[in-house]
Formats: C-alpha cells, sequence, structure tokens
C-alpha cells in the first residue's frame, strides 16, 4: 500500500470494517457467508491500492472465503444450538463438497471476471423468483434426495460456491426450499455449509495464487492478510445479531427478505456485465 496516503487508508479501512459487519448480519440472518458483498467491495478496494486485474478477482475471492470461516463457524453454532442444523445432510455432503470446492478453486484461479457474475446471477436470480413468487406447490420432492444424487448435489453446491465466493447459502437453500424443507432450517443448515465451503476453499486460493505476480504485501497466495485482519472482527460480533433476528422473523417475512437480498446482488452483477 505504499504511495497511500493517511486518510485513503483510513477510509479503506472504514469501508472494509462496514462490510465486515453487514457480512456477519448477513451470516446469521439468512445462513450465507456474505461474500456476494464482501467479493465486490474487495474488487474495489485492491483496485484503489492498484492490485492488477489478472490477479484481482481471484484475491477478492479468495480473500471472501477466508473471510467466511469464521462468520459461518459463528452462525453455524448459533443455529445448532437451536437444534436447527440437519446433519444427515452435512455428513453426506461432506466428501462431495469438498471436491467441488477444490474444482472450483482451480477454475477460479484463471478463469476471467465475467465467469463469476453469470454462475452467481442464474442461480441467485433463480432462488429470488422462487423466495419471491414461488408457492408450496413449486417442489421437486418432499426431502432431498439420498445416495449419488444428494452426493451430486453437493458437488455442485461446492463448485459453484468456490466460483462465486460464497459460502453457498444462496444455492443450498434454493435446494432446501425446492424439496420442502423449511425455511428456517435451510438457513441454519446452509450455514453448516458454509463451514465445508469456506475452509477448504480458502486453502485451495492460497495454492492456487501462491508465488503469483502483482499480489499486494502481506497476501497469501489469493489471500489479502491484511483484509481479513480488518473484516474478521466485525463479521464475528455482528453474526449473532443475524441469528437472533432469523429466529424472531415471520417466515414469510424472512423469505422476502432473503429474495430481495439476492434480486438486489443479481441487480449489481447484470449492470457489471452490461457496463463497457
Amino acid at each position: 500500500m505504499a504511495g497511500l496516503d493517511l486518510q485513503t487508508i483510513l477510509i479503506i479501512a472504514g469501508l472494509l470494517a462496514i462490510a465486515g459487519g453487514v457480512t456477519g448480519v448477513l451470516a446469521g440472518l439468512f445462513g450465507v457467508g456474505g461474500g456476494a458483498i464482501v467479493v465486490p467491495v474487495l474488487y474495489e478496494v485492491f483496485g484503489m491500492i492498484d492490485v492488477p486485474d489478472e490477479v484481482r478477482m481471484p484475491l477478492a475471492v479468495g480473500t471472501s472465503l477466508a473471510i467466511i470461516i469464521p462468520t459461518s463457524i459463528q452462525s453455524a453454532r448459533g443455529h445448532f444450538k437451536r437444534g436447527a442444523v440437519d446433519m444427515a445432510i452435512l455428513k453426506s455432503w461432506l466428501v462431495p463438497v469438498v471436491l467441488g470446492v477444490v474444482l472450483g478453486s482451480f477454475i477460479a484461479s484463471f478463469a476471467d471476471p465475467w465467469v463469476f457474475k453469470v454462475v452467481f446471477v442464474l442461480v441467485a436470480g433463480t432462488n429470488a423468483i422462487k423466495l419471491l413468487f414461488g408457492r408450496e406447490s413449486w417442489k421437486l420432492g418432499d426431502s432431498l434426495p439420498g445416495g449419488i444424487v444428494r452426493r451430486i448435489m453437493g458437488f455442485f453446491v461446492g463448485l459453484f460456491s468456490a466460483l462465486m465466493g460464497i459460502g453457498g447459502g444462496a444455492i443450498s437453500n434454493l435446494l432446501f426450499t425446492l424439496y420442502g424443507k423449511p425455511i428456517r432450517e435451510s438457513v441454519a443448515t446452509s450455514a453448516g455449509v458454509g463451514v465445508l465451503i469456506s475452509i477448504p476453499g480458502a486453502i485451495g486460493y492460497v495454492l492456487a495464487g501462491w508465488g503469483k505476480a502483482g499480489l499486494p504485501p502481506l497476501s497469501l497466495g489469493f489471500v489479502s492478510v491484511l483484509a481479513f485482519v480488518l473484516l474478521v472482527p466485525t463479521t464475528v460480533l455482528t453474526t449473532r445479531i443475524g441469528v437472533r433476528l432469523a429466529h424472531s422473523i415471520p417466515k414469510r417475512r424472512l423469505e422476502v427478505l432473503f429474495g430481495l437480498f439476492l434480486a438486489a446482488t443479481c441487480a449489481r452483477f447484470i449492470w457489471a456485465l452490461a457496463s463497457p
């Protein structure tokens, strides 16, 4: 960050702290790691300190996955204490999710920026439509399939989440609600999925970016230690607020809030894709 004046450094630190606070609330409220907020913020911040374009996006994604680790653990613990996490799903997804994350981390290390945006819009846009306009009849089944089908689902949850730098809440919530799981249990279990995704994802991005040229100081591969240190404290402090809100808000209101959150994020990425 050589060459930046104190005022600019303070502005960057303030933006990261605010993003961390919002990320924590989202993690607890919606069972997401907050990557949809963190990735674009980090992308702009890294641009402010002249990080080269070829490493800027994977650095934002990898750092996001690292930041999601403590927020996902905090969120999952909060929901687990309330008995809302489906441990059977987490156990069956452990291996396939990790395999998907490993492949996604490898692909994301060289993928063009538009790939991340398109994948998010397709997945989160479908979820937003389901939550905002869906009916009880919009189901693929009464319960999540078992066996090989469930494991394949877990693999793609891990793959797409690693490509987007998110904790998997947007994808797993879509699957769970389409298979009849109540929204609160979907949110709680998605928080557990975030733990399965974020830890191997962050490790994968550290390895994928190791020794790359153009990375800013205090980076471990595609993970910025500086951004991690600035964001994590606020995310951990505010996650418990989101957990309390998730268990106090009426079901339909929670669905609408989550749908609006996803729709707004999709709109941002569509605008970015359409911009020259």
